[in-house]
Parts: structure tokens; C-alpha cells; sequence
């Protein structure tokens, strides 16, 4: 596979504070890349970089090989970007809209009119095409969104946060467009602080928190990586800064006021000690859940705080 994008040490400060702290990736042809973390973990910014609208403090950018600060034409001639903010004109209709997007594009006029019709297909608006955007769901907005950034045929496609706040439908239709666009060699870099979304497209992920890369690899790699453990969720009063002694072979990866996880090999059979434990310390446990080790998990062990904090 080739790579479409490659950061390395990439830094953003905005003056006292670092939002992207030294971030090293790269995108392949072909495959779903998941930057992977919460609101404020500086994703966005980072992709804000990778299209050339935000000057990194430091680090290096290639988009196809392209530096896009030194040649930003080439570099966008192979990009598509579909940021959280819809950029759709509602009082015209999809193919206006799309046509607007060919010509600032710069693609072929005799062209304009087949691929309008084929990315309207694609996103699964062939019967809406003369309907203004301004009578769409939000789910149909984002859709045309998408399309929007497709319309140049970009090698490296940048979503962020493509599925928030859409319905079901929607959703499963922009999941499927995203798989399709990999299938067929296009490499796409997917921000998103959903880990089922994550699982559901990603090749690989890169887990980011504070600007920075935590860990990385396929999610099979990633969950390995806590071993076959079980994580146990506790709720009640626990002192977020002096979790209570536990058994040995239990590792606390999280504790805050009103919660304590745990991870510990089988866990059913574990539970009995680790809440007597809890009880010896004088916490009350309201409620007890035993889970499987997740994405979830392993940024709780990495950060102490959960993806949605």
C-alpha cells in the first residue's frame, strides 16, 4: 500500500497551550485510519493542519507526498475534507450544490454533470437531486456533505466526526459509503470519539488524548493489549485520589469519586474479593458490572478517564 498521508512530530501551541504535542501517523491507500478520543483531545486541529488551514508549530505534513504549506494546490488536488460544520448552501438544490463544488474544483464542465449524478448514487440521494437542501434531515445534510468533498475524487479523504448527531439510517448509509470509497483505494483519516464507530470502520486507530498519540494498531492489537482480562466496574464512594487496597493480580485503571474499574483475569471469580476488599475499606458498592475489555478500557487504563468525558 501506498501512503497518502504521512505527520511525523507534528506540534500546535496556541500560545500557553499545546493542543497537538509531537503526533506521528500515516493514512494508506485503501484503509480507514481512526484518530480515536474524546471532545478537546486535539483532533480537530490536527486535521485543520493536514488541510493547510492551520500552520503547524512545528512537525512535517505529507499529503501524497506534498508538503502542503509549500505546494497547497497540489496537496488539495488530492484531498477531500467533510469537517464537522455542514458547508452546504440550503436554498439550493443537491446538484446545485454539487455543480458549485465541480467548479471550484476545477473539474471538467463536461464532466460536471455525470458525477454529480454518480456521488448523488453514491450517498443514496438519486431521487433528491432537485430537491433544495434547506426541505433535508440532518442525516441527508450530512450525506451531501460528504458527497461535497468526494466531487474532485480525492485520494485521502479527512472526516471529522462524521456521524454525530444523525439518525440510524443515515448512519448505516454513511458507514457503508465510507467502506466503499476504502474498498476501492481511497485512504480516509476518521476523528471520532465513538468506539463503536471506530470499530465498526477502522483498520487501525491511533488512541489521542491531550495532543497526544497514546497508542496505536489494529483494534485486535489494541484490545490484546490488556491481555484476557475482564474489567470490573464498580459504583459507590471511593476517594478518587487513594483507590482501596485490592487482591493481588487486580489492576485499578481508573478510580474517581463515585467509581472504581478494575481489571483482573476471570473477573466473575474475582468479584467476590475484590468487593470485599472495597467493603474492608469501608466503601459501599451500589452496583457491580463485569465487562469485556474494550476500546473504552484501554483509554481508561492509558488516560484514568473514559472516551465521552
Amino acid at each position: 500500500m501506498t501512503d497518502l498521508l504521512e505527520v511525523k512530530d507534528l506540534v500546535k501551541r496556541f500560545r500557553e497551550r499545546t493542543a497537538v504535542d509531537g503526533l506521528t501517523f500515516r493514512v494508506e491507500s485503501g484503509e480507514v485510519y481512526g484518530l480515536l478520543g474524546p471532545n478537546g483531545a486535539g483532533k480537530t486541529t490536527a486535521v485543520r493542519m493536514v488541510t493547510g488551514l492551520l500552520r503547524p508549530s512545528s512537525g512535517s505534513i505529507r499529503v501524497a507526498g506534498v508538503d502542503p504549506f509549500v505546494e497547497p494546490l497540489a496537496a488539495r488536488a488530492n484531498l477531500g475534507w467533510a469537517g464537522q460544520e455542514l458547508a452546504l448552501y440550503e436554498d439550493l438544490s443537491a446538484v446545485e450544490n454539487l455543480r458549485l463544488a465541480a467548479t471550484l474544483g476545477r473539474l471538467p464542465r463536461r464532466e460536471t454533470r455525470s458525477r454529480a449524478a454518480e456521488l448523488l448514487d453514491l450517498v443514496g440521494l438519486a431521487d433528491r437531486g432537485r430537491d433544495r437542501v434547506e426541505s433535508f434531515s440532518g442525516g441527508m445534510k450530512r450525506r451531501l456533505h460528504l458527497a461535497m468533498a468526494l466531487v474532485h475524487r480525492p485520494r485521502l479523504l479527512l472526516l471529522d466526526e462524521p456521524l454525530v448527531g444523525i439518525d440510524p439510517q443515515a448512519r448505516a448509509l454513511l458507514l457503508d459509503t465510507i467502506r466503499r470509497l476504502a474498498a476501492d483505494g481511497c485512504g480516509v483519516l476518521l476523528t471520532t470519539h465513538d468506539m463503536d464507530d471506530a470499530e465498526r470502520l477502522c483498520r487501525r486507530l491511533g488512541i489521542i488524548d491531550r495532543g497526544r498519540l497514546l497508542a496505536e494498531g489494529t483494534v485486535a492489537e489494541l484490545q490484546a493489549s490488556l491481555g484476557e482480562r475482564d474489567a470490573l466496574r464498580l459504583e459507590g464512594s471511593f476517594q478518587a485520589e487513594a483507590p482501596p487496597p485490592l487482591p493481588e493480580g487486580v489492576e485499578v485503571l481508573a478510580c474517581r469519586d463515585d467509581e472504581l474499574v478494575v481489571a483482573t483475569l476471570h473477573g466473575d471469580e474475582a468479584l467476590p474479593a475484590v468487593l470485599a476488599a472495597a467493603e474492608s475499606a469501608g466503601v459501599r458498592v451500589r452496583r457491580a458490572a463485569l465487562e469485556r475489555p474494550t476500546l473504552e478500557t484501554l483509554f481508561l487504563k492509558l488516560t484514568g478517564r473514559e472516551l465521552r468525558d
